[in-house]
């Protein structure tokens, strides 16, 4: 059975992949665009796949092979003079691109060089990222974003992903229908509004998968990239099977709503009623048009939306939100490691947050989770082990009435305190934990003062991009005189400290959501349940060696992510089979082969 993809050619001179090779090289399963599965059904018998031929197959980048194509390739496939007369291997390819990009000073410019690849030939960028992810993950992920969002300025670009405004309500699941793949798997949505430390960036809130969606002079989250990219790089989950979406709902800023070049709508944010109606429509099409078994991500929606989205569709969709339950998962993993490394268990630690937003309070609610899971203790008894410290000091009982609803949970008994210092010397804190979004708010007093009661104090330092990192690795080593169990959210170098080197640890995300949304899909989930995310946590945790324990890691290394990513993906869809949230039946017998087989793999296809 053949599916064409018709091009300038039509079908008269099809390009056709042969699958049997393919599914040899990949030792996987194969759907029916000729890619790796990630467990959609088999409708068809793919025995082969059309897509066009000559030079509109050289800009397709899901089938470029550039220099690669063979000679029988080049003949049958129209390629002859389209191409100079070199033959050259994906590991050559590989390597030569890896030596341009080292070339390049700037981090932002080794970002651009990827992108452009990412544009050109599919297999091969994904192929440099695999082979290269610790090299290459501060580039297309954490800190580079952030770099890029702050200092890069563009003119529009080939847009990748859909586009939803207010214009198209009551129209949404059209629009969704004008999308091309319909075997979608994983969708990333947001609407601008919290984009990293920029604030409100409307439509321009994000950049889709090899996508520049930025203005001159403006700066843009390309916080989507990163994610699909690493959802395919390190997850498995293959690129045609993701979609970013961004919902316009407008903007607050000024300075955009006054810029002639701005491409969204011109008109203040949509709240209340009607904001609520637009996510409404805009579930249900979802839904309606890719499933129930489709995940959808919320990204950088603000506070007051994020949790509100969460609980509102967490019980009728297949939801999940990064910057929540992702960093929740990640950290969790950190401090069940660090138990191994310390010894005891969580519920022999006191924590004390620096910020209390998304990220902090996802991160205190799946500590206390845990906590309970492990002492069969009340969920409001295992929150009164973690105490938060927001813009105006420690949350305490007599600011309840004053506080967000994400915050109330988390207003212990304590008179109040105005500073972090001062929290650290009344609460004594055995692990401090930084998801504030500002640089430097860790202190010299702070550290030394955790230090002083503590013979090993667990020191996060979460906040991204560097600049905003509550500490540097050298000042949390320096000021605890070598005895902090440290990590941070963006990547710091070892550092020297009375001649022992201490390698600080990276909780990122990354760890997390590519396996996660690998485990969901594989399984067939319909819902997130906690106790998946724990599952991902204590998966995460089995996976730091001995070794790494030796260097004072507390997450193994990203050189072993793929591995990593299939045993989070196995934990996770063993929980969806237990708590009865799996549709894909019968359950495999051995997840992680599963897993792994399931994941898509960049190596070239051969045409005949």
């Amino acid at each position: 059975m053949e599916s064409t993809l018709k091009g300038i050619r039509g079908s008269d001179a099809p390009c056709v992949l042969d699958l049997d090779d393919a599914a040899t090289v990949a030792g996987g399963v194969e759907d029916t665009y000729g890619e790796d599965r990630a467990t959609e059904e088999q409708l068809v018998t793919p025995w082969t796949v059309s897509v066009a031929s000559g030079y509109n197959l050289l800009r397709d980048p899901r089938y470029n092979k550039g220099l690669a194509f063979t000679e029988r390739e080049r003949e049958t496939h129209y390629l002859r003079g389209l191409l100079p007369p070199a033959i050259v291997s994906q590991e050559l390819q590989e390597r030569k691109i890896m030596n341009n990009i080292r070339q390049y000073q700037l981090p932002l410019q080794r970002y651009m060089a990827l992108m452009d690849l990412q544009e050109g030939n599919e297999r091969l960028f994904y192929k440099l990222l695999i082979d290269n992810v610790e090299e290459l993950l501060p580039i297309v992920y954490t800190p580079t974003v952030g770099e890029a969002c702050q200092k890069y300025g563009s003119i529009f670009s080939r847009p990748q992903g859909l586009y939803i405004s207010l214009k198209e309500k009551g129209k949404i699941l059209e629009v969704l229908k004008n999308w091309p793949e319909r075997s979608i798997q994983v969708i990333v949505v947001t609407d601008g509004e919290r984009i990293l430390g920029l604030g409100d960036l409307g439509c321009q809130g994000w950049d889709s998968c090899g996508n520049f969606l930025t203005l001159p002079g403006r700066s843009s989250s390309i916080c989507l990239l990163g994610k699909l990219s690493l959802y395919t790089a390190l997850g498995g989950v293959r690129p045609s099977a993701c979609l970013p979406i961004t919902l316009d709902v407008g903007t607050n800023n000024e300075e955009l709503l006054n810029d002639e070049f701005y491409i969204g709508l011109r008109q203040r944010r949509a709240t209340g009623q009607e904001y609520t109606d637009f996510l409404q429509e805009f579930m249900t099409a979802v839904k309606q048009n890719y499933g129930e078994k489709v995940l959808i991500q919320f990204e950088d929606f603000a506070n007051h939306n994020a949790f509100d989205l969460l609980a509102r569709y967490g019980t009728t969709h297949l939801v999940f939100n990064d910057d929540i339950q992702g960093t929740a998962s990640v950290v969790l993993a950190g401090l069940i490691a660090a138990q191994t490394l310390l010894g005891g268990s969580l519920a022999d630690h006191t924590y004390l947050f620096l910020g209390a937003g998304e990220a902090g309070t996802g991160i205190a609610e799946l500590i206390a989770l845990e906590i309970s899971r492990q002492t069969k203790a009340p969920i409001e008894e295992c929150r009164k082990k973690i105490w938060l410290v927001d813009s105006k000091g420690l949350i305490v009982s007599t600011r309840k009435e004053s506080l967000q609803h994400f915050k109330k949970p988390w207003a212990h008994e304590h008179k109040p305190l105005s500073n972090l210092l001062d929290a650290v010397n009344a609460i004594k804190p055995t692990v401090l934990i930084g998801t504030s979004g500002k640089g430097q708010t860790f202190t010299k007093d702070v550290v030394e003062a955790i230090s002083s009661f503590n013979e090993r104090p667990i020191i996060l330092a979460l906040s991204n991009p560097t600049s905003q990192s509550e500490c540097t690795a050298e000042q949390a080593y320096t000021w605890s005189k070598g005895q902090a169990v440290f990590a941070t959210g963006s990547p710091f170098d070892p550092v020297e400290y009375n001649g022992k080197i201490h390698v600080p640890g990276q909780a990122n995300n990354a760890y997390i959501f590519p396996g996660f949304g690998l485990g969901v899909v594989m399984s067939g989930a319909i819902r997130v349940h906690d106790d998946m995310l724990l599952a991902a946590s204590e998966a995460l945790a089995q996976q730091v060696t001995e070794e790494n324990f030796e260097k004072g890691l507390i997450y193994p290394p990203f050189s072993n992510i793929r591995k990593i990513s299939a045993h989070i993906a196995a934990s996770v869809a063993a929980k969806a089979y237990e708590l009865g949230l799996a549709s894909r039946r019968p359950r495999p017998k051995d997840l992680v082969k599963y897993a792994e087989s399931c994941m898509y793999s960049p190596i070239y296809r051969n045409y005949r």
